[in-house]
């Protein structure tokens, strides 16, 4: 069984035991075959759970086994399909389009980065699909959010090898 199951339908993160109500894609979910660059869509799928990204000035050292580091201003993630760096951490300023992962909503306070579409990265088929903290709006632009405080006690169960599952 997974670490952590998504369920879109229901709008439900499970983790050790626990569910809770999660964020996804304003535009609902779709199987990760149908996933394209901008459609707000969350992508259903099995994913490893990459490494953590976390923002200094707004969280301590966290307690984990996963790979971590801390964010920096600059940080960015490709989102331009032309880029040959699409769907990987760029920094800022940067030749191509670019999410800028240093926000002032705290939603990437702390970032989990999940293996969509990087293995390879294939143009057009989603980027920076991310399990993050929740903010003021009701939805994501595709990736998974849920509050702060329950995405670090989840990291700090967490071990490398460990997947999400969106179905």
């Amino acid at each position: 069984m997974s670490a952590i199951r998504v369920d879109a339908a229901t709008r439900t993160l499970t983790a050790f035991g626990k569910t809770i109500p999660c964020l996804i894609g304003k535009a609902g979910a779709t199987d990760a075959a149908d996933k394209r660059e901008g459609d707000a869509m969350t992508p259903r799928g099995t994913y490893a759970i990459r490494a953590l990204l976390v923002r200094p000035d707004k969280l301590a050292a966290p307690n984990t086994r996963l790979p971590w580091r801390w964010l920096h201003p600059s940080d960015g993630w490709s989102d331009d399909v032309h880029d040959p760096a699409y769907n990987r951490p760029v920094r800022h300023p940067h030749a191509f389009s670019a999410e800028h992962l240093w926000r002032d909503d705290s939603l990437y306070d702390l970032i989990v980065i999940l293996g969509h579409n990087d293995t390879p990265p294939v143009p057009g088929m989603g980027s920076a699909i991310f399990l993050h903290c929740t903010a003021a709006k009701d939805f994501t632009q595709g990736c998974v959010a849920i509050p702060r405080d329950t995405l670090l006690a989840i990291v700090e169960r967490l071990v490398p090898g460990e997947v999400i599952e969106i179905v």
